[in-house]
């Protein structure tokens, strides 16, 4: 049998590209990867342990981790985990059942120096309710000779003191860290708990969301009904896109929140978040895998008379992973970058922002765990790459299919042509994968009845900060980078009113463009103006978690962008409740008494659309200095959207004053926008600097106090000095723009280190909220969408 080969790593732990015999990496005391798992018993808080085979060539006979193995060259680290747990022990897990807690550095020298082991390992960490019988494990006699359960306080305590029966781990040092996990998961105090919940919940105003349905028609009123069942199944698909356990934790946090108060807060916390981790606080998680859902697998061991099959928890990890659901869990740059390098063209015209990326190894991985041994090695032993494209349309096939066909009644049953285009292509699209007509519907909406549906927004996909894959169109040889979409649903009525006086900013958006502060050569002159719809929001779904929007501006596919421009919506009545319940008494609070009374809601939205319309000028489709075309998304990469919303925000300030000198806007909002803007400042911050729009936000903020616009007073209140601040708006959108033109990410990344960042100002206008508990955002009750979903 062929020895193993194992993937050469750098002392940082990236691939070299080289791969080696097993006994070579171990002589020569080469970097590799390889898994611990630990199997834990909840209920009696043990770990269990597996004495490692007298003829293993390290540590031979002794007391160790409940599984381990190397990553052979090629695999990755989730499937080996699992294969490795049912080869040596004969226990046979999903992928939910592994939480992934750390990566421990071991670096160690045995055997007189002939055994040499510089290994990163990938720990993960399998929560069981009860210890799993003796007689359930089947041994793997090569590997393992025995398996037990000791109490994990005990454990360490056998580490601490070098027992010469345990094999070494520094309990002090890097190690350390799994015993201190399980004690912060299972020795917290519930009151204590609850109280912190109760304070993440207090930053939340509910809100109820009420629209006047006055011109709907009877026909879209029974459309209606149907649309909002269809929403709710973008929940569905977007709790999936979050992370994989992530729909089971929902249904169990949900069947249990009357068990008791803390599980109620756990409950109501999640149903703002959609998640475990919160979005005020930089996804911080607020449950651990120790409230998930228990599941049940009969014959995940051997079977033992009377025991019932090992009870597990669905496991998460601590930190948000920045992949979301659409890629391997353990998929690293360096392997994604390989795999999109060997796409042929035709492969690289089917990705986009609808799909996702799997494994072939894992489709191979199920066989072999089930025992179907028939050609699983051709799983394995894929012809050069792991990685593989799946369609959002086979990915979600059983959410879409039923949403398509609710869709499809609704369109049969609404009276408005545009309205019934636009269900019936985007049912299609649901189905097909192909979503341009669809959204090029959505674009020409012209209805009452104003819907928004389908997968859309890129935020949820950190990886890279972008989709690292190119498309290539055959009929000009560009190429552009998309990021994956998430699914989400609003559904309001158009407020004719507040649309028709909005139409002033489409019409001058290509003047707009022309005076922009920055170089004429970058300006374009195929700018499009965009449609602004205003709406009265009736329900939102899917990925509308945390802080709620105001607006939003779609889509976001570069080629309807690059040909038809973008549409805005705007949620008049999210405005008008964060305005009255956030925004004003942020003012009371952070503004000059001088300057409070210029604070109001006209300028508050008017600045809203101008951000909005922002997104549509400026450098989108860019040249680089050596001639190639590109995007700003695709050169600025995970810098590119705290930088757009902050060239949104800034711009539309530059904007405004434009169509006030213009005397397209009245001169009275001069003033007020410049501290409107201030407060709003405060309160986007307040999102965290881990989310594009605080970041954006710190940005501006801190460059605009930097240059004497901005001034905190000492009483602790901020004033605008307009004398100052033109300037300094000016000065910003010039620096961004040329940025974005010259898709300079060195400059961009520099900007944002010295300037996105939580700075003393900022921290004291933060603190003097916090005291008076101004709530940060507001979470949406739908009283008309409640009583159909009833």
């Amino acid at each position: 049998m062929a020895e193993e080969h194992l993937d050469v790593l750098t002392k940082s732990g990236h691939k070299t590209g080289i791969s080696k015999p097993r006994g070579d990496v171990h002589r020569d005391g080469d970097y590799h990867r390889a898994v611990h798992m630990w199997i834990f018993a909840e209920n009696t808080q043990q770990l269990l342990l597996q004495r490692r085979a007298d003829c293993k060539d390290s540590w031979p006979g002794l007391w160790d981790i409940s599984s381990a193995g190397h990553i052979s060259a090629g695999d990755s680290s989730l499937v080996t985990a699992r294969r490795e747990l049912q080869e040596e022990l004969g226990i046979v897990l999903p992928r939910d059942a592994f939480e992934m807690i750390f990566i421990f550095l071991q670096e160690c020298v045995i055997n007189d120096g002939k055994y040499i082991n510089n290994e990163f390992n990938d720990v993960y960490f399998v929560t069981t309710l009860d210890p799993i019988p003796l007689e359930a494990f089947s041994l793997q006699e090569s590997e393992v000779s025995a398996v037990k359960y000791i109490s994990y306080g005990e454990y360490r305590s056998l580490l601490a003191k070098e027992d010469p029966d345990y094999v070494p781990y520094d309990v002090n040092g890097q190690y350390g860290r799994l015993f201190d996990i399980i004690e912060q998961r299972y020795k917290e105090n519930t009151v204590a708990r609850s109280l912190a919940l109760q304070k993440q919940l207090r930053r939340y105003a509910s809100v109820s969301l009420n629209a006047e349905l006055t011109g709907v028609t009877d026909a879209d009123r029974e459309a209606l009904v149907l649309l909002v069942k269809a929403a709710t199944i973008m929940d569905e698909i977007f709790n999936l896109q979050v992370w994989y356990s992530n729909p089971v934790l929902r249904d169990w946090l949900k069947e249990h929140a009357d068990a008791s108060e803390l599980d109620k807060l756990k409950w109501m916390y999640y149903v703002i978040n959609k998640s475990p981790w919160s979005c005020l606080d930089e996804d911080e998680a607020f449950l651990t895998t120790a409230d998930s859902a228990i599941k049940l697998l009969p014959e995940a061991t051997q079977q033992v008379t009377g025991w019932k099959g090992l009870e597990y928890r669905a496991a998460f990890p601590m930190l948000k992973p920045p992949g979301a659901n659409f890629y391997p869990p353990d998929m690293d740059k360096k392997e994604f970058e390989l795999w999109k390098d060997s796409l042929t063209k035709d492969k690289q015209d089917a990705t986009g922002f609808f799909n996702v990326i799997k494994r072939h190894s894992e489709f191979g991985l199920e066989l072999f765990l089930s025992n179907d041994r028939a050609d699983v090695t051709n799983h394995f032993v894929d012809s050069t790459h792991d990685l593989c494209i799946v369609p959002f349309s086979q990915e979600y096939n059983p959410f879409l299919k039923k949403a398509a066909e609710l869709l499809c009644k609704a369109g049969d049953l609404t009276s408005s042509s545009s309205l019934k285009r636009l269900l019936h292509s985007k049912a299609n699209a649901f189905l097909s994968n192909d979503y341009y007509d669809s959204d090029i519907a959505w674009m020409e909406l012209d209805s009452k009845l104003d819907v928004t549906i389908g997968p859309y927004e890129t935020y949820e996909d950190a990886l890279f900060g972008y989709k690292d894959i190119v498309t290539v169109s055959e009929a000009n040889g560009e190429s552009s980078l998309q990021q994956n979409a998430t699914f989400e649903a609003f559904i309001g009525v158009r407020d004719d009113k507040a649309t028709a006086q909005l139409k002033l900013f489409g019409d001058n958006l290509r003047i707009l463009e022309q005076n922009l502060p920055m170089d004429s050569i970058y300006k374009s002159e195929d700018v499009i103006a965009a449609p602004i719809r205003v709406i009265q929001l009736l329900y939102n779904a899917g990925d509308v978690k945390g802080p709620q929007t105001v607006a939003f501006n779609l889509p976001n596919d570069e080629r309807i962008v690059n040909d038809r421009g973008t549409s805005m919506v705007m949620l008049k009545n999210v405005s008008e409740a964060k305005f009255k319940h956030i925004l004003q008494p942020i003012s009371d609070v952070c503004i000059t008494k001088e300057q409070q009374e210029l604070v109001d809601f006209e300028s508050f939205f008017t600045h809203t659309i101008c951000h909005e319309c922002c997104h549509g000028i400026g450098p989108h489709t860019i040249t680089l200095p050596n001639g190639q075309k590109s995007t700003v998304r695709l050169e600025l990469q995970e810098l590119h959207s705290a930088l757009e919303e902050a060239k949104a925000d800034i711009v539309g300030l530059w904007a405004l004053r434009f169509l006030i000198c213009q005397d397209l806007l009245s001169k009275s909002l001069l003033k007020s926008m410049y501290i409107s803007f201030l407060a709003g400042c405060f309160r986007s911050v307040r999102f965290g600097l881990q989310e594009a729009h605080g970041k954006g936000q710190a940005l501006q903020f801190n460059w605009l106090y930097d240059k004497g616009a901005f001034i905190l007073h000492s009483d602790d209140t901020f004033s605008v000095d307009f004398s100052r601040v033109e300037g300094a708006v000016e000065s910003l959108s010039r620096e961004i723009l040329t940025i974005q033109a010259k898709g300079d990410k060195e400059a961009a990344n520099l900007l944002l280190q010295k300037y996105g960042k939580m700075t003393q100002p900022l921290k004291i206008a933060l603190q003097k909220l916090e005291k008076i508990q101004v709530p940060v955002d507001i979470a949406p009750i739908f009283p008309i969408a409640n009583k159909i979903l009833e």
